[in-house]
């Protein structure tokens, strides 16, 4: 499949209304970016074993919600044995949905997206909950809204186990806000993906996974000017200086009061006088 073709894919799934998106299916279409030989229908019909399974340890839990999340998790973190990778958080497999799927490790979102697959093809419907610094899915039903943490074997969480995770991500200044539970759509939680690779990739200097990764946020949020500023980071670093300069100007032009403005200047001048000495 050549790159043109795999950009119209991506356009497709990320131009559905949001309930319309195949979001393991957009999943494994990024990590193709990675493995460009990747089999995804391999492991959709994984995904559909895994479901049926889901289905069947589920049946005798009823209405009950917890006996049907406690029935969940021992299939999913007991029987299947995935956890959160914490002595490799970093590691960019763990954002792959194909790597998560064969090594049984993965971060928050990661294995939030495939709690959100199992649980809800088995018919218990779970969201995203984009919650800062430490991705969770939720259950709403019967007037009441149950927080569940994949990356901890689907522990359910009261808000004082939420202050807790998050005084200890951004300190104890940090006050626990309403905005911090609302849901994460699935354009959203490709967004945030995404947004993880690109911070792993220009944290390593790895410009060239970060333009690959860039360009897709870029296809989720055109009008985002941060893109710009980043993808011209990835380009200067590549040697692509006149690409790099033109991506930096555009983000000035947009953000004319940006915190950054006078560092950047001065990058687009040194990007010119590069560019020059090429020419």
């Amino acid at each position: 499949m050549t790159a043109l073709t795999e950009r119209a894919d991506f356009l497709d799934f990320i131009t559905r209304p949001d309930a319309a998106i195949d979001l393991a299916g957009a999943a494994l279409l990024l990590a193709r970016d990675e493995y460009p030989d990747l089999d995804v229908a391999a492991y959709h019909e994984r995904l559909a074993i895994m479901v049926a399974k889901a289905r069947s340890r589920t049946a005798g839990a009823g209405d009950n919600p917890f006996a049907v999340i406690d029935a969940l998790n021992e299939y999913l973190f007991g029987e299947e044995g995935f956890s959160g990778n914490h002595a490799e958080y970093f590691d960019p497999r763990n954002s792959y949905l194909n790597d998560v799927l064969d090594r049984k490790r993965g971060i928050p979102i990661s294995l939030s997206v495939i709690y959100i697959e199992i649980a809800s093809g088995a018919g218990f419907p779970v969201e995203g909950v984009g919650f800062p610094g430490h991705f969770l899915v939720r259950h709403s039903g019967g007037g009441r809204d149950i927080l569940i943490d994949p990356f901890h074997a689907g522990e359910i969480l009261l808000p004082e186990d939420c202050r807790k995770r998050l005084s200890a991500a951004y300190g104890d200044d940090m006050r626990l806000e309403p905005r911090f539970f609302e849901t994460a759509g699935k354009l959203a939680i490709l967004a945030r993906m995404l947004h993880n690779l690109k911070h792993l990739y220009m944290k390593s200097q790895d410009h060239a996974r970060a333009l690959r990764v860039i360009d897709r946020l870029i296809a989720i949020s055109p009008r985002d000017p941060q893109h710009l500023r980043d993808r011209g980071q990835a380009n200067a670093g590549l040697g692509r200086y006149a690409s790099a300069s033109a991506d930096l100007q555009r983000y000035l032009a947009q953000c004319p009061e940006a915190d950054d403005r006078t560092a950047v200047e001065k990058q687009i001048k040194s990007l010119r006088r590069l560019s020059a000495l090429l020419n």
